[in-house]
C-alpha cells in the first residue's frame, strides 16, 4: 500500500522513516527557517527513489540559487525524472523540467494545474508562488492560494503556510487589511514563519508604517530571526523602515551586519544589498567601499539568465564605477534577448531598458534615464520581484527627473505617489516609499 503524507498525498519511494524526515524538511522551507537539507538527505539516503525529497532539493536549488546550487537541483531532476511517480508528483517533475528549460510560465501553469487537483498540496502551492514572484504575476500571487483555500480550515497542520502565502499575494495586489490580518495569524500559528513575517513588513512598507515596520521587525516577533533562509531579505526590510525614519546609519549599520557583512553570491541576497546601496546613492549618502565589494561578486556571477538580477549587477558596477562589467551586463541583456526562454521576454521588454537607464544615470545623463524609465516603469513587473523591490526604479526616476531639472515632472511623481498611499505624510525625500 502506498505511503502518504499527513494531507493525506500519496508518496512514491518513501518509507516511514524517510517520510517523516522528508515532513521536517517541507516544514523547515514552509518557514523558511532551520536546515531542510540534512533531514532530505537522511531520506533520501534510505530510500533513493523518494521522488518528493528529490523534487523537494530541486525547488530548493532551483529557484534562486547560484550556479553550484542549481546544479544540485539539476541532478536532483535527474535522479528523479525515471523514478515510477504517481500523476501528481509527474506533475512537479514536469514542472521542474520546464524550469530547467527556462519556461517559469510554463512551469508556474503546471503547478497551478496541480493545486487546482490537490489544493492540499503546500509544497506546489509554495513553489508555484515563488514562480509568480519570478514572473511578477501580481494577481496569481494571490489567486493561486485562493483557489486552495476551500480545502483549508483553522487548527490543520501547515495552516500557518497557506495563510502566510495569502498574505503576501493580498499585500501585492493592494489588500492590505487582509494581507496583514492573514499574515499576523500565520505568525501567531508558528513565529517562525519568515514567508509571512515578511508579508506583514511589506504591507507596513507600502503603507509608509516604518516606526510599526521597526518593532514589527525587532519587539513584536523575534522568533523568525534563529536559523532564517530568508534573513538577508527580512533584514532588509528593516533597513527599508529605517530609511523611511531618515536613520542612514541603522540602515547602514544593517547593511554591514546581517544584510552583506558576509558576502553571499545567491541572487536574492545580492539584489538586497545592490537595492539598498543605490538607494542610498540616491540619497547622496557616501557608502565607501561597499560598492568595490559587491560588485567583485557580481563580477564572478553569471549575467543573461534573469534579467531582474542582471538590472541590479548594474546597480554595483554603476555604484563602483566599473564600466568595463557594465557593457557586459547591456550586452548580455541583447543576447539574452535573443535566447531562449521566459528571460528573452523579460531582458527584451524590461531588462535592457532598466540596465541602459541606470547606465545613464550612473554617467549624470539624467535626461535619458527619464526616458527610458519613463517608457519602462509600467512594464516592470514583468521581470519579476515585489513592489517594494521595484519602487527603487521609480525612485531613480523621480531623482533622476530632480537632476535633470525637470521640477514639474518631479512634482507630478510625487503627487502620484501621495495619491497611491493616503496614509503616508509628506513625501520630502526620494525615498519616501
Amino acid at each position: 500500500m502506498q505511503l502518504r503524507d499527513h494531507h493525506g498525498l500519496e508518496l512514491s519511494g518513501a518509507s516511514a522513516a524517510a517520510a517523516e524526515n522528508y515532513r521536517q524538511a517541507v516544514h523547515a522551507y514552509h518557514c523558511n527557517a532551520g536546515d531542510p537539507f540534512a533531514p532530505l538527505e537522511a531520506a533520501l539516503a534510505e530510500r533513493p527513489d523518494f521522488v518528493m525529497a528529490h523534487v523537494l532539493t530541486a525547488y530548493m536549488t532551483l529557484l534562486g540559487g547560484n550556479a553550484e546550487t542549481q546544479r544540485v537541483g539539476a541532478e536532483a531532476f535527474a535522479a528523479a525524472k525515471s523514478l515510477p511517480a504517481t500523476r501528481r508528483e509527474q506533475g512537479h517533475l514536469a514542472a521542474i523540467g520546464s524550469l530547467l528549460a527556462g519556461e517559469i510560465r510554463a512551469a508556474a501553469r503546471i503547478l497551478e494545474d496541480v493545486s487546482v487537483e490537490f489544493p492540499r498540496d503546500v509544497l506546489a502551492l509554495q513553489a508555484g508562488q515563488l514562480m509568480d514572484f519570478l514572473l511578477g504575476d501580481s494577481r496569481n500571487l494571490r489567486d493561486r492560494i485562493g483557489r486552495a483555500l476551500p480545502a483549508w480550515s483553522e487548527g490543520m497542520p501547515d495552516h500557518h503556510a497557506i495563510l502566510g502565502m495569502h498574505a503576501f499575494g493580498l499585500e501585492e495586489t493592494a489588500l492590505y487589511d487582509r494581507a496583514e490580518a492573514a499574515g499576523r495569524r500565520a505568525v501567531e500559528l508558528e513565529p517562525r514563519n519568515n514567508w509571512a513575517q515578511h508579508a506583514v513588513a511589506h504591507v507596513l512598507e507600502m503603507q509608509d508604517r516604518r516606526a510599526e515596520g521597526v518593532v514589527w521587525m525587532t519587539q513584536d516577533n523575534t522568533a523568525w530571526v534563529p536559523e532564517s533562509l530568508l534573513a538577508v531579505h527580512n533584514w532588509w526590510h528593516l533597513g527599508l523602515f529605517h530609511l523611511g525614519l531618515g536613520d542612514v546609519e541603522a540602515a547602514l549599520a544593517l547593511y554591514d551586519g546581517p544584510i552583506y557583512g558576509t558576502a553571499s553570491d545567491m541572487p536574492f541576497d545580492m539584489a538586497d544589498a545592490a537595492a539598498m546601496l543605490w538607494r542610498l546613492k540616491l540619497l547622496g549618502v557616501d557608502v565607501g567601499d561597499r560598492w568595490d565589494r559587491l560588485a567583485q561578486v557580481y563580477a564572478a556571477s553569471p549575467r543573461g539568465q534573469y534579467a531582474f538580477d542582471d538590472a541590479h549587477a548594474m546597480m554595483a558596477f554603476v555604484g563602483a564605477g566599473r564600466e568595463a562589467e557594465a557593457q557586459a551586463v547591456l550586452a548580455a541583456q541583447t543576447t539574452a534577448a535573443d535566447g531562449p526562454g521566459d528571460n528573452a521576454v523579460f531582458a527584451a521588454e524590461v531588462g535592457r531598458p532598466v540596465c541602459e537607464a541606470l547606465w545613464a544615470f550612473g554617467q549624470g545623463d539624467a535626461p535619458r534615464a527619464v526616458d527610458l524609465l519613463r517608457n519602462v516603469r509600467h512594464r516592470l513587473p514583468r521581470f519579476g520581484g515585489s513592489h517594494a523591490q521595484r519602487d527603487v526604479f521609480d525612485l531613480t526616476l523621480i531623482e533622476a527627473a530632480r537632476q535633470g531639472g525637470e521640477q514639474s515632472l518631479e512634482r507630478a511623481l510625487r503627487a502620484e505617489r501621495a495619491s497611491a498611499n493616503p496614509l503616508a505624510g509628506p513625501r520630502s525625500t526620494p525615498l519616501a516609499a
